[in-house]
This record gives structure tokens, C-alpha cells and sequence, in this order.
């Protein structure tokens, strides 16, 4: 999920390492993986494309996000609404995807918002499991330090989630039944601490 660091912040996060050798095993396993918000930066990150800090204009409570055509044939992706809004909370941002990926959505301010790795990595830089009551409960004092207003951005979430809600649950049972049907050819094993790349 989420997280303010980069993909490879390892002297902030020295979690990420290993977190990084668990990603790439998962692409080489074909092991269902999805990574939301950092996590999707990561998986970009280790499938070779480019994250970048501070990319562009940052993207903060409900956001339109554009469903592109080749997500039609995508296992979790397909049949959704052209338009659906999701949570947003970043400023940093996939700046190009792994050569291999298949972009499958975008918003005005930040283009690669999903896409998938092989037959079952997904990565996504917004938040489909955060409600309009959980961004309530964001630090007021930590996000207006970045200019940000919590309460302005909860009405339109409110608005926004009864729709979202109905896409974000569908790609969520779609991923879930992607874990049930797949027999990993390797079981995934975090390295021993110290063990990661750097």
C-alpha cells in the first residue's frame, strides 16, 4: 500500500529491500501481486520503469480517473466504467512504465494511474480501499502543512463513493479470485535481513 517514501528509500524505509526482492519474485512466478500507491510505484520500479519524486501536480482526495481500451481484455480491469473516481493522496508518480507493462488507466494530472506486468502484477497509484470516511481521519495538521484542506476534499468523496465503491469491490474480487486460481510455480520468501539490493 501507501507509504511517503520512494521505491528505493532504503535509508528511510530499510524495509524496501526486501520488499523489492518479493516484487521481483512475484513477476518472475507469476505469483498474483497488486501494489497500490507505493506499492505500484515499487512494482514499476523492479520491472524496469522510471518513478520520479515530486512529478508533476499532486493528486489529493477524489479523482476522476479514465479507464483506457486496453483494459477490455485485462483480467481485473475489464467491462468498468470509462470514468470512475478513486482517492488519491501523492506526488510522486510512475514517470514511465516497465517496457513490458499494459497501461491500463490514467487522470489529467497523472497519466499512469494502473497498469499491469505480465499475466498478474498490477500495480495502481491511487487508493481503491480508502472510503470518504477514512480520508476524514487524515492528519488535518500534517496535510495543511502541504497546503492541503482535509475538510474541503471529504464532500466530493462522499459524493464520488457510492459509485466508486461498486468498481473498486468488483477489481478487488477480481484480483481475489486471480490468488485462488493460480498455483505459484515457487513459494515466495523474503531474504534474510541485510540480503536485499540497495
Amino acid at each position: 500500500l501507501g507509504g511517503g517514501f520512494m521505491p528505493d528509500d532504503d535509508h528511510q524505509a530499510p524495509w524496501l529491500p526486501r520488499t523489492r526482492d518479493l516484487a521481483r519474485q512475484a513477476l518472475q512466478t507469476d505469483t498474483p501481486v497488486l501494489g497500490v500507491c507505493l506499492g505500484g510505484q515499487l512494482l514499476a520500479h523492479v520491472g524496469g520503469g522510471t518513478v520520479r519524486a515530486d512529478a508533476g501536480a499532486p493528486e489529493r482526495g477524489s479523482t476522476a480517473i479514465r479507464i483506457r481500451p486496453e483494459a477490455d481484455t485485462d483480467p481485473l480491469f475489464h467491462s468498468l466504467p470509462a470514468h470512475v473516481t478513486a482517492i488519491e493522496n501523492h506526488v510522486d508518480a510512475v514517470e514511465e512504465l516497465p517496457r513490458q507493462a499494459v497501461w491500463l488507466a490514467s487522470s489529467q494530472a497523472c497519466p499512469y494511474q494502473a497498469f499491469r506486468i505480465g499475466d498478474s502484477a498490477w500495480g495502481v497509484q491511487f487508493h481503491p480501499e480508502v472510503s470518504a470516511d477514512d480520508l476524514a481521519r487524515w492528519d488535518r495538521s500534517r496535510m495543511r502543512a502541504r497546503g492541503v484542506d482535509v475538510d474541503a476534499l471529504v464532500p466530493p468523496a462522499r459524493a464520488d463513493e457510492p459509485a466508486a465503491a461498486r468498481v473498486w469491490r468488483q477489481v478487488a474480487s477480481r484480483f481475489a479470485e486471480q490468488v485462488r486460481s493460480t498455483t505459484p510455480r515457487t513459494r515466495l520468501s523474503a531474504p534474510a535481513a541485510g540480503h536485499g539490493d540497495s
